[in-house]
């Protein structure tokens, strides 16, 4: 008999990534959702709302608000591809910038993880407010996978002297 644990159904790793977004507290005052999930994909997006637009002439929403947004999915669709989830951390965010969100529109975006190591997790995302094939932005990202069995990551962290 396998000690491995059968992979969990597709509406419990939703939810598992649904609270991975609730509780981080930059997610949560934005207002950013996880939408859909596939293994390995994640789709998410940031409601628009008058307190996120960063330019108030054009009503454009703050570029922070769509690095948040594409942070959040990158680490999410990480999570998403593994059999056993860990905790990931960002090493690296690529973000450019294509053109303006449109005002008044959310903004959506799409993750995908298309290579996971045993340290380090590597992911490529668009964000867009109509459809991914006219981008707001298009992001890469690389995550350390936390591979020392629940332990806090860190590489200056010492075990405690007893």
């Amino acid at each position: 008999m396998s000690d491995e644990k059968p992979p969990p159904s597709r509406e419990s790793a939703l939810e598992r990534v649904q609270i991975m977004t609730k509780f981080t507290p930059q997610a949560q005052a934005l207002g950013i959702e996880i939408t859909r999930f596939e293994p390995g994909r994640i789709w998410g997006k940031a409601p628009y709302r008058e307190e996120l637009v960063g330019d108030p002439e054009t009503g454009v929403i703050a570029g922070g608000v769509i690095t948040t947004l594409l942070d959040q999915v990158c680490g999410t669709a990480a999570v998403s591809g593994m059999k056993s989830p860990v905790p990931v951390a960002t090493i690296d965010l690529r973000i450019d910038y294509m053109r303006p969100a449109t005002p008044g529109k959310d903004i959506h975006a799409e993750a995908h993880c298309y290579k996971l190591g045993r340290s380090v997790a590597f992911v490529r995302a668009v964000a867009y407010d109509e459809t991914p094939d006219n981008p707001v932005a298009h992001a890469v990202a690389a995550f350390m996978v936390n591979s020392n069995n629940g332990r806090k990551m860190g590489a200056n962290l010492k075990p405690k002297k007893s």
